[in-house]
């Protein structure tokens, strides 16, 4: 059997431990050719280029 933790993990360790696994936000780059946001190595969904 595993052994069990002896005292309870705070709020806080266990939200900076959540924040670390956290996805970021995604980089945007402009369309070189309408000028709208993207996401990078796709196509623009606006101008379809």
């Amino acid at each position: 059997m595993a052994p069990l933790p002896k005292r309870k993990h705070s709020t806080q360790r266990t939200g900076k431990r959540k924040a670390a696994k956290a996805k970021g936000l995604p980089k945007l780059v402009k369309c070189p050719n309408c000028g709208k946001t993207k996401l990078p190595h796709r196509m623009c969904r606006y101008c379809k280029k």
